[in-house]
């Protein structure tokens, strides 16, 4: 028999980058870690666990030195105890990653406490974090951890915990592709895990600040790359409301992460 009558060989799925690879760990016992990623993008990890069991003592020492009075008074005036850790864990967090972007890129040395971070109020952005320095920032919590992203340009991140997704959103989230996928990115993202899936989705939402105050059907996922970049498009919900999505973006990434889903987007 010669060779083009053979028959085709079947290719294996491309297997998507790790955590490991990327030297990047999401670990509750870890007080604190940062990353500077490509793109001029820097991630900080904050355990929430780890604050919760350090006791009030311990708190109110990392809320004197990096918290701006306003922001202290605020986390004081939380009623609960998970929702103060949770809050003190999304601020540290944000201002370690401007701090540390700023060193990295800038050579400037800021005190965290310099750094206030702010809300949109009002609007379809309602909610998403600013800070006052030249930089953008996105925020996400999940089982434990708080993690933000610094970076010049518009940024949004999504981390999940592994966990069942429920069966109506399961269905959903296992719509998007092609049911018989040719394309690499294609056959990678038929495997991709539903809440990586829901993470991508919710990334691309929190980059243009709406959250889920837009549906998450509105952003269609198409493929998901070995190197853990994905691609999307927009839908006319979206459009309605973000004209420039229509364009895409430079920079989407997905990965699986010691038991969390991490999905950050960039301009």
């Amino acid at each position: 028999m010669s060779t083009a009558d053979a028959p085709p060989r079947a290719l294996a799925p491309p297997r998507p980058a790790t955590g490991a690879a990327l030297g990047i760990a999401l670990d509750p016992g870890s007080p604190l870690r940062v990353y500077h990623l490509a793109r001029r993008l820097t991630l900080a990890v904050v355990s929430i666990a780890w604050l919760d069991a350090a006791g009030d003592a311990v708190r109110e020492r990392l809320a004197s030195r990096h918290l701006t009075a306003h922001e202290a008074g605020y986390a004081a005036s939380l009623p609960l105890r998970q929702r103060r850790c949770e809050w003190l864990a999304g601020r540290l967090a944000l201002k370690h990653s401007v701090c540390a972007h700023q060193l990295r890129h800038w050579g400037r040395l800021v005190s965290s406490r310099h750094i206030r971070v702010d809300t949109v109020v009002g609007g379809m952005r309602a909610g998403k974090p600013v800070v006052d320095a030249p930089v953008e920032v996105g925020l996400s919590h999940s089982a434990g951890l708080a993690v933000a992203v610094c970076g010049p340009h518009a940024v949004g991140v999504d981390l999940e915990h592994r966990r069942e997704v429920p069966p109506l959103l399961a269905e959903l989230l296992l719509a998007e592709g092609e049911p018989h996928p040719t394309e690499p990115g294609q056959r990678l993202l038929a495997g991709m895990p539903l809440p990586l899936r829901w993470a991508c989705k919710e990334a691309v939402l929190k980059h243009y600040g709406f959250g889920l105050r837009v549906d998450a059907c509105e952003v269609a996922l198409t493929g998901w790359r070995p190197d853990g970049r994905f691609s999307w498009r927009a839908r006319s919900g979206l459009l309605r409301h973000a004209p420039a999505a229509a364009d895409g973006l430079e920079e989407s990434w997905a990965f699986e992460i010691d038991g969390y889903f991490l999905a950050v987007v960039s301009t």
